[in-house]
């Protein structure tokens, strides 16, 4: 959703607050405040004012994140692009099949999403980010296929919104981490 001058007013309020607070350096004062008023979504305003006391509008999603989704397919796909409520977890099973987690428009209800993988033979996995989303994967055992994460790190600028901690094991399949394409 598009933000409006007064969303833009209040989140730089509760910047300024917490500026004041001490709660941020001078220098991420000054870059948030930037942010905030060159914010076009209220999704971009809420990423600024996350990890601070007092939220701007941060309502709980009208449908509540599930605390597990399991998906498993064999020959076919399985998409989930659009709007979405992250989980709290991810069981992802694949054999000879693929599945894409766009979270470019997902609603993140929690801070933190689990993903374990067992990815056979031609089970590719594509996650698409955005900036505020971090993914780790340092606890996939690979025998055999490929696991890219791009970006290797978080861009500063953004506040983490999302961690995704992936585990589990690569037996074939594909594990790929990136941003939308054109982005970046």
């Amino acid at each position: 959703m598009r933000a409006s001058h007064a969303d833009r007013d209040q989140v730089v309020e509760i910047i300024r607050e917490a500026g004041a607070e001490g709660r941020l350096t001078p220098e991420e004062l000054d870059q948030r405040v930037t942010a905030a008023l060159a914010a076009r979504t209220l999704r971009d305003l809420a990423t600024l004012t996350r990890d601070l006391p007092e939220q701007p509008r941060r309502t709980e999603p009208r449908v509540q994140a599930k605390d597990l989704v399991r998906i498993e397919k064999r020959i076919g796909s399985a998409e989930w692009i659009g709007t979405w409520v992250v989980p709290r977890r991810m069981e992802i099973k694949l054999t000879v099949g693929n599945a894409r987690l766009d979270f470019s428009d997902a609603t993140v209800a929690h801070d933190l999403l689990t993903i374990d993988v067992d990815l056979g033979i031609g089970g590719d996995l594509l996650l698409t980010t955005r900036p505020g989303i971090v993914v780790v994967a340092d606890d996939v055992v690979v025998r055999m296929g490929d696991l890219r994460v791009r970006p290797a790190q978080q861009d500063p600028e953004f506040p983490v919104d999302l961690r995704i901690e992936v585990t589990g094991r690569l037996r074939g399949g594909d594990l790929v981490v990136r941003y939308p394409r054109g982005s970046r």
